[in-house]
């Protein structure tokens, strides 16, 4: 379908580069969210900025272009060995806020979470409790031990279902 799309697009005279044609949806490739670039298609083709190590190249730039980045930025064009460390790392923190060990670092989301999940298990326990106390009648004579042994004591006097049998040992 994107094949047919594109083919469409290229086809129709008013259409001379995909960047201008207006069946494909989305802003302009080289529209800008407040002074941020938009820099490709992105996670289901929408123009957001999202850290995810499955998808490592996000539609626009983390920061906006301030005049100390485009200097960086101007002289980035030119070549790459002329560039210092410092000034390769304002390039990386300008197009992304974390690195891939940053995004993998443990951030003790799991700590929030088992107490979450403990606090529902206190809660509910209390509940049970209350219910059990306040609200549900006491159980019958004949769930005490006594009364069930005394019935199974009854069912074989009686020969109940005989061809299967109770257990005789008791």
């Amino acid at each position: 379908m994107a094949g047919r799309l594109l083919l469409s697009c290229l086809k129709n005279s008013s259409c001379t580069s995909i960047r201008n044609c207006s069946h494909l949806k989305g802003p302009p490739i080289n529209f800008k969210y407040g002074n941020r670039e938009i820099v490709g298609y992105g996670m289901n083709g929408e123009a957001a900025y999202m850290d995810l190590e499955d998808f490592p190249m996000p539609a626009i730039r983390f920061k906006e272009t301030t005049p100390d980045i485009q200097v960086v930025k101007n002289k980035e064009k030119g070549d790459w060995k002329k560039l210092s460390i410092e000034e390769k790392k304002i390039l990386y923190r300008a197009s992304f806020c974390q690195t891939f060990a940053e995004i993998n670092a443990p951030t003790g989301e799991w700590k929030s979470i088992a107490g979450a999940v403990f606090f529902g298990l206190g809660i509910s326990l209390w509940m049970y409790m209350f219910c059990k106390h306040y609200i549900y009648p006491p159980l019958p004579s004949s769930f005490s031990e006594e009364a069930q042994l005394a019935q199974l004591e009854r069912m074989k006097l009686l020969n109940v279902n005989p061809i299967w049998g109770l257990n005789k040992r008791t």
